[in-house]
């Protein structure tokens, strides 16, 4: 104790004298009272430590309830991740698979064999995996094929980012972040009721093109055999039967053509040419069709020069549809006009081939349905023409329109980029 802490210094009690009993009293008396205060501390230290074990207890056991709770939350989770109908994938930031459920396994046919990261994936599966895993950010799906024991199956693979989702996934992982979760699912019955689909398609279009194809031809072989018979019963005509027998030919070429057109696959070949030059060859193609019709014909052209980037054969048979098309609508007598000149669209400059006729007009409400395999204003032979003439300007980035007034004739306008 420190010499401050009593009544009378130490040193007085250290030259023989005893202390007086008043002395003794208080000291003593000091002594109870300082056993008090630690009394009194020891006893709130009991309960202060009771406080916090019985909150440590409390605290452990909401710990403990909440692991079981976990533990039982995962459990849960897992039996929902084997229980599901689609594949699930989960992959940490190293490619590592953390987890794969067995449908997974099933649609990857990778059965019972270890597989921890996405290379060995990759070899097992026969296709490349890592280059699907960088597409994680696309919220699209992509398809695969992969080998099954029934042979090749088509598989829908779509990946999401979980790197802002969560940090760690469960024991297994090691407490590594997670990088995507793979959802996978079997679209095989699907592609192959898609191929089935575009086979009953196919089949139907072509039943169609054969039935708008046999109308087509029906009439011209008429044509073509009467006109074969008069030419050997009465030779003396024969200049006039052998230009109607051209115009049954190249009426024919066109149809022919026609069908080549418009189930041909892919784009033409595309060169600069002279596009007056390809509508004058055109016209004078089927200028036989228009005698024989007693419509007249005529083609103008500006004296420029109109070069486009297009296929000659697809202009000419163009200029051959309408033509056609539009002596089909006009009276004996009537006249038929094609005209190219250079024009203006929009915000370009453009090369214009018109095809006008004085014939009987397109009714309104018929007009955005001519452009239709197999439609027919008049409601008998369907045709193909203008659909292919519509096609053939689709894959020379042109456009084609029509104005028409009823019983005053129709205008089809042609717009080719010029060079």
């Amino acid at each position: 104790m420190l010499p401050s802490s009593h009544a009378i210094p130490m040193n007085a009690l250290t030259d023989g004298a005893f202390p007086s009993p008043q002395i003794l009293a208080d000291a003593f008396s000091e002594f109870i009272s300082a056993s008090s205060v630690l009394e009194s501390s020891y006893r709130e230290l009991q309960r202060e430590v009771a406080h916090l074990g019985a909150e440590l207890a409390q605290r452990n056991a909401d710990l403990t309830q909440s692991l079981a709770e976990n533990d039982r939350m995962r459990g849960a989770l897992q039996q929902m991740l084997d229980s599901m109908p689609c594949g699930v994938l989960v992959l940490g930031e190293d490619q590592q698979i953390v987890m794969i459920n067995p449908e997974g396994r099933k649609l990857l046919a990778l059965g019972d064999a270890p597989i921890r990261t996405l290379r060995e994936l990759t070899v097992a599966g026969q296709v490349n995996f890592e280059a699907l895993a960088d597409k994680s950010d696309n919220p699209c799906e992509s398809e695969i094929r992969v080998p099954g024991a029934e042979g090749m199956r088509w598989l829908a693979v779509r990946i999401r980012s979980l790197r802002n989702a969560c940090k760690s996934y469960a024991r297994e992982a090691h407490s590594a972040q997670l990088a995507s979760i793979w959802i996978l699912r079997d679209i095989t019955a699907t592609r192959q009721a898609e191929q089935e689909r575009e086979a009953a398609r196919r089949a139907t279009t072509l039943a169609e093109i054969s039935t708008i194809l046999a109308h087509e031809i029906r009439n011209p072989l008429a044509s073509l055999e009467l006109f074969a018979e008069l030419l050997e019963h009465e030779p003396a005509e024969a200049a006039q039967w052998i230009a109607n027998l051209r115009a049954g030919i190249r009426t024919l070429a066109g149809t022919v053509n026609n069908v080549l057109n418009l189930n041909g696959e892919g784009r033409p070949h595309l060169v600069p040419v002279d596009l007056a030059a390809c509508v004058e060859s055109g016209v004078e193609f089927v200028r036989p069709v228009a005698d024989q019709a007693g419509v007249i014909l005529t083609f103008e052209a500006s004296r420029e020069q109109l070069p486009i980037f297009g296929n000659e054969d697809g202009i000419r048979q163009i200029v051959l549809n309408l033509v056609r098309n539009a002596i089909c609508h006009t009276p004996v007598g009537g006249a038929v006009t094609v005209t190219a000149r250079a024009g203006r669209n929009s915000d370009r400059n453009c090369a214009i081939v018109i095809v006008q006729d004085t014939g009987c007009g397109i009714p309104a409400g018929m007009i955005e349905h001519i452009f239709e395999a197999g439609f027919s204003g008049a409601g008998e032979t369907p045709g193909l023409g203008l659909t292919v003439c519509k096609r053939l300007m689709t894959q020379m980035d042109g456009a084609i329109r029509v104005e028409s007034a009823i019983q005053q004739g129709t205008a089809f306008y042609l717009e080719f980029p010029i060079l």
